[in-house]
């Protein structure tokens, strides 16, 4: 691999992490090739009408989940960006669409989950009970919790047609960031597939071009968007990708 990213004092790096980088940490993708999500349909456990319909359907695949990623390890990957991290302090950002808590793992700190945690819960209702740490599993209907306001406790996950979070911040760390690294993506999910064409348009005073970088085994969807596209394993190629100057 002959790319390096340098990295200045002056820079400001927003990090966008996708499903490859917890692949290779053995956590299934997003979907398989025959459309299923680890032999569910997406339509039967990932939607707030799989929830109205069966909630212990719902808790049955997240828990299956929570087992899956409580095996896993961080790899390299995750590794490198908690150091890149430990040099930058503030200047650096990361973003996640994954659910996992490999980040945190690494060593990770100043992030988002922008689709929700998978070890954390929170009211059905948005009664403003607080979002709550939660790793036990939930396998049968009576197993599932009831909040103090009487409504059910439901998986802290973004479904299908519900906004992603901290878009508010998101959206700001992109306007001002002068690197922008994307990993493990395939460009087709939104709004994350569009957050590098959103640093390429932005138009700030005083804001400088920002360089983008795309890192995975395949090229994505939106390739053509990239300053420059680097293939290759996310955990071989993180590790020797950047070169902070002091």
């Amino acid at each position: 691999m002959s790319t390096i990213i340098p990295i200045t004092l002056k820079d400001r790096i927003f990090v966008l992490t996708g499903a490859g980088i917890s692949a290779e940490s053995g956590i299934p993708t997003f979907r398989d090739s025959d459309g299923l999500w680890s032999g569910y349909r997406v339509e039967d456990v990932a939607s707030p009408e799989a929830w109205e319909s069966n909630p212990e359907l719902v808790w049955r695949f997240y828990s299956m989940r929570r087992r899956d990623a409580q095996r896993c390890e961080p790899n390299p990957a995750h590794s490198a960006l908690a150091a890149l991290e430990a040099q930058l302090g503030d200047r650096f950002f990361l973003c996640t669409q994954n659910v996992d808590d490999l980040h945190e793992r690494a060593g990770a700190h100043n992030l988002v989950h922008m689709h929700g945690e998978l070890f954390s819960s929170r009211c059905e209702s948005d009664c403003g009970a607080p979002v709550f740490i939660d790793r036990k599993f939930y396998e049968s209907a009576s197993e599932i919790p009831t909040c103090a306001c009487g409504a059910q406790i439901r998986p802290n996950i973004v479904w299908f047609g519900e906004y992603p979070l901290e878009m508010e911040c998101i959206m700001r760390e992109i306007d001002f960031c002068s690197v922008m690294l994307v990993v493990g993506t395939s460009g087709n999910v939104h709004p994350a597939a569009s957050f590098v064409h959103w640093a390429n348009q932005r138009n700030l005073p005083a804001t400088p071009k920002v360089r983008t970088y795309y890192v995975g085994p395949e090229k994505p969807l939106n390739a053509g968007a990239f300053t420059e596209v680097v293939l290759g394993k996310a955990g071989e190629v993180l590790p020797k990708l950047f070169s902070v100057e002091r």
